[in-house]
């Protein structure tokens, strides 16, 4: 008699938060390991490649100056979304404040922005779909590869409604904040 195992019958354990970060305090997890827990697992997240990390900073100053005074843009830093996600994405928009105390959450969230040369797949499969049942208003995938910028917003359902992509970024309003633009002219120079 053969047995067969049916994914049905497998049986996974999901991390919580709160033991994803008794991992690293009793060092399981290196102080500088590039991961994110995501749905209960540890993804190792790939490093930045010059590409990336160009349209990362341009983007985040471009952001900083459209919206100092109105939000407080944080580059890859953790975001709590529930138990089991704690997701850094490359650039979270969120409600002004520092969050010493804790991570954003879901409803401090205005933005949330993935700048994808490596990683397109994942951040159109596994995380827009987690960003969007948590209620982000507004999800961006910057493709360094083709280039473009993929702009989402209006979570309904665990999706987004609206989807655009654009090619040569200029002038956008977020979603979330109606009176400010952010000029993403020139994103995608050097590239």
């Amino acid at each position: 008699m053969i047995a067969v195992m049916q994914e049905d019958l497998v049986r996974r354990h999901r991390l919580t938060v709160h033991e994803y970060y008794r991992m690293a305090e009793v060092g399981l997890l290196a102080p500088d390991a590039r991961v994110e827990l995501i749905e209960g697992e540890i993804i190792d997240m790939p490093p930045s490649g010059p590409p990336h990390a160009s349209v990362l900073n341009r983007l985040s100053e471009k952001l900083i100056l459209a919206l100092s005074g109105t939000a407080t843009v944080r580059q890859q830093s953790p975001m709590h979304l529930d138990d089991f996600s704690e997701p850094e994405p490359d650039i979270a928009v969120v409600k002004q404040g520092h969050y010493g105390v804790a991570h954003p959450r879901p409803a401090d969230v205005l933005l949330a922005i993935e700048v994808s040369l490596s990683s397109l797949s994942f951040d159109r499969n596994r995380k827009l779909p987690l960003y969007a049942r948590a209620g982000i208003p507004e999800y961006w995938i910057v493709d360094v590869v083709k280039p473009v910028l993929h702009v989402l917003h209006t979570p309904q359902n665990g999706r987004y409604l609206h989807e655009a992509s654009i090619p040569r970024p200029g002038l956008l309003t977020l979603s979330a904040l109606a009176d400010s633009q952010v000029d993403l002219t020139g994103l995608f120079e050097g590239l």
